[in-house]
This record gives C-alpha cells, structure tokens and sequence, in this order.
C-alpha cells in the first residue's frame, strides 16, 4: 500500500513562493508519518528539510500541521488518518527557516521571561525538597508539557500581537508558580502579570485542541489570573492603596 505525502516546501533562500510537492510513500504496519518522511528523505528527495530527535513524543521538535491538525509526526500513525493522502504543512503563525523547519527563537525568548526554573526558596534541607502527593497533583497536568509550541501555533490572540506570551510560556509558568518547593512565585507573577500576559487570553481554547499532550492551558492560564489578581490585591490593602474602601 502506498499514499501520497503532499508537503509544504519553501527555501527563502532561493524560492519566491512556496509551493506543495507529492511523494509516493510505501506504508508498512506500525508506520508513523515521521516514519514517511525520514522515507522521502533517504530514498527519495535529500532536501527536504523537517526536525525531530527523541520520536518518542518526548521533545517535541517534530510538532507539525498534518491533514489540518496539529500533531506530533513521531507519535501519528499513518493508518489512524485513515487516508491514502497525507498533507503535511509546518506550524502556522511562525516564519519558516525551511520546508517544515519553522524558526521559533521568538518562542523562546518569550519563555525566558516566564523563568521557566526552580527557585529555591528558605535553607538549603538536609537532603531535598519534599512534597506531598497532593502537592504534586497541582501541577500533574501541566508539567507534561514538551514546548513543542503547538498551543503558541494555534493561539489567536498570538496570530495578532506579537508581544502576547501565549499559552505555552504561561502555562509553563503556571508550572512553577504551582509548585509548592518554589520560591520565586511573587516575582513570575509579576512577570506574566502585564497586558502582554494573562489578560491578554481570551479562554478560546485553541490551545487545548492543539496540544499533543491534552494539556488545558485554559485552565492554567485561569488560575494564573487568580493568583495574580490575589496578589495585588494584598498589595492593595499593604500599602493602603485602597483609599479607605473595605477589601476583602
């Protein structure tokens, strides 16, 4: 059996316009579309350019638009299409470096803002930082997350305001604010906090339909504004900024 790959092929260097160009793919039982790719790669067209590493759905390189969804190519089994033809098309809403190859620097800059690290907080222990189970299931869901910048692709709010964080940063952030051995929450509040942050989400859940990993981002994003708002308004009542109106 064998199905048509239809891919997106654009070289900046040398191309005015992008185009689509169809390969014939021999499907074996088990094989994924990263699988077809690597295929067209070796025997049939050695420029075709795509990024993958673990193909254990782990790192997310290999983060694609495939027949219309976002989807990991590694983890995608040519037979669940259940089609003889197979678009492949790199994320939306990012500038292609090439063919399938989208260049996310500006993704990552934006997760730097968000710390995306533990903050030790208080003396060092004398061998860890314990936390409970209940503890951990705060962040259960959102630590799965392998920034493979799906959710950021699918965002509206991000398709028209580049200064927006997204979903991925702040979900990411949500990840250690949560996280009850960290020690800097007052201060990545405060970074994600902003017109470009939070409020900037509109809870379409984009993001949600995207992910690989069935994160709700819209969840997270929820409760990164609860917090946020929790923690002006104890700014408000320390520095008396209320102007003599009961809080609380």
């Amino acid at each position: 059996m064998n199905v048509t790959y239809t891919v997106f092929r654009f070289d900046p260097s040398k191309d005015k316009e992008s185009r689509y160009e169809a390969y014939q793919v021999p499907v074996r039982e088990g094989m994924t579309v990263l699988d077809g790719l690597l295929y067209i790669l070796d025997n049939v067209d050695p420029t075709l350019s795509f990024r993958f590493a673990c193909r254990e759905g782990v790192c997310g390189s290999c983060a694609m638009f495939i027949n219309g969804s976002y989807r990991l190519a590694c983890q995608t089994q040519i037979k669940d299409l259940k089609s003889d033809r197979i678009k492949i098309e790199p994320l939306p809403n990012f500038q292609v470096i090439k063919d399938l190859v989208v260049d996310l620097a500006v993704f990552f800059e934006k997760l730097e803002k968000a710390m995306p690290y533990l903050v030790a907080a208080g003396a060092l222990p004398e061998k860890e930082r314990l936390q409970s189970m209940e503890q951990r299931k705060q962040i259960n869901e959102v630590i799965d997350c392998i920034l493979c910048a799906a959710c950021q692709s699918a965002c509206p709010q991000a398709w028209t305001n580049k200064d927006f964080l997204g979903p991925a940063v702040l979900t990411k952030a949500y990840r250690f604010v949560g996280d009850s051995r960290d020690g800097a929450q007052r201060e990545r509040l405060k970074l994600v906090a902003g017109e470009d942050g939070v409020w900037r989400c509109h809870s379409v859940f984009n993001c949600v339909e995207a992910c690989p990993k069935k994160i709700n981002q819209t969840v997270a994003i929820s409760r990164l504004k609860r917090k946020a708002f929790v923690q002006k308004l104890k700014f408000w009542q320390r520095d008396g900024a209320t102007n003599g109106r009961k809080v609380g």
